[in-house]
C-alpha cells in the first residue's frame, strides 16, 4: 500500500501563493501516477494536476497559468505550487496515487489539506 500525507495548506489573501506537499511512503516503487485534486465547498472533487512515472505532467486549463506540479523523486514528494490565488481556489486539496503491483492496482488518497483564499 501507499500512504500519502499532504501539507502546506492554510489561509492566504487573494493574489498570494502557497506550495502544497504530498509525501508518499510504503510501496512507492509501485506508483505509476499521482495527482492533485480539490473539492470546493458544496462541490464535487475535481482533478487539478497530474504526474506520471514517465515524467509527464498535466495541469488543467482553468489553473494552468497559475499552478505548477512537480515531484522530487529523492524525497518521494510531490508538490503543487499555487500562485495568484483566487477566492474560487478555496477547497480541500487531496493528493492521490495510482499504483500497480503485479496484476493488481489500487488508488490511495491523502487526508487532505485546507486552502482558504480570502478576498
Amino acid at each position: 500500500q501507499v500512504q500519502l500525507v499532504e501539507s502546506g495548506g492554510g489561509l492566504v489573501q487573494a493574489g498570494g501563493s502557497l506550495r502544497l506537499s504530498c509525501a508518499a511512503s510504503g510501496s512507492i516503487f509501485s506508483i505509476t501516477a499521482m495527482g492533485w485534486y480539490r473539492q470546493p465547498p458544496g462541490k464535487q472533487r475535481e482533478l487539478v494536476a497530474s504526474w506520471t512515472r514517465d515524467g509527464r505532467t498535466n495541469v488543467v486549463d482553468s489553473v494552468k497559468e497559475r499552478f505548477t506540479i512537480s515531484r522530487d523523486n529523492a524525497k518521494n514528494t510531490m508538490y503543487l505550487q499555487m500562485n495568484s490565488l483566487r477566492p474560487e481556489d478555496t477547497a480541500v486539496y487531496y493528493c492521490n496515487a495510482f499504483a500497480v503491483t503485479g496484476l493488481s492496482s489500487f488508488t490511495s488518497w491523502g487526508q487532505g489539506t485546507q486552502v482558504t483564499v480570502s478576498s
